[in-house]
């Protein structure tokens, strides 16, 4: 009988009905943005291929990439862990995010179709109707400045921004997730939207800055009044 050109590797358990490739990489994608994975938490193969009812070579591959996009820290003796940002690293993440969004928001002024516009109004309306689902507004949150991004028109700003929201995955939960963000949040996207349909693209870029240096002061908010657990590496 022929052998398999591509033999489960030794130890690892053939694969079940559980999670593969792409959706190990996104689970654990979620597990870091939810905190369940935090910082320095390590990331055993085994462990994790038994949680998510899978092998170890999507997993594997599920770290690998982690490890590409700097979510990951692969050290000795220790392994794969997720990684810890310093506070250093958090203030330039957040200054980076305010200059490609800002930006984005100035493009999207004078770039944005009518209907792009439309859709940032109605996922804002949606928002505003909800306040008490805060799963809810983090999703809706994400998806107001994906669409904001991509009607820049510009690839290249794009992925910058998608790269630096993903290392801001480390950080855990959304600030979005408290009622009094929340609400401000809410303000600031209106002036955003504001801004875009009078194309002016000066005030559109104003607007967004202002909102993610209030972002920024909400996750300061958030860092200093963790518990030690919570804040340590």
């Amino acid at each position: 009988m022929r052998k398999s050109e591509n033999p489960t590797p030794p130890g690892d358990p053939a694969p079940s009905a559980g999670l593969q490739g792409q959706s190990v990489y996104a689970r654990l994608c979620d597990e870091i943005r939810s905190g369940a994975l935090a910082p320095g938490a390590r990331l055993l193969e085994t462990d994790i291929a038994a949680r998510l009812q899978t092998s170890r070579t999507p997993v594997r591959e599920a770290i690998r990439r982690l490890e590409a996009e700097g979510l990951v820290d692969h050290q000795p003796r220790t392994g794969a862990i997720v990684r810890v940002l310093d506070y250093s690293e958090i203030m330039e993440l957040y200054e980076m995010r305010t200059v490609l969004e800002g930006t984005a928001a100035r493009l999207a002024a004078r770039a944005a179709s009518p209907m792009e516009i439309e859709e940032l109004k109605s996922i804002h309306q949606e928002m505003i109707r909800s306040p008490g689902d805060s799963a809810g507004q983090v999703l809706l949150n994400r998806q107001f400045h994906t669409r904001l991004l991509e009607a820049a028109r510009n690839r290249f700003l794009l992925r910058a921004a998608v790269s630096v929201e993903k290392t801001l995955l480390i950080l855990g939960p959304s600030a979005m997730e408290f009622p009094e963000r929340m609400r401000e949040a809410f303000a600031e996207h209106g002036a955003v939207i504001e801004a875009l349909e009078a194309r002016d693209g000066a005030g559109a870029e104003l607007a967004m800055r202002r909102h993610m240096e209030n972002a920024q002061l909400a996750r300061l908010r958030m860092l200093r009044h963790a518990t030690p657990e919570e804040a340590a590496p």
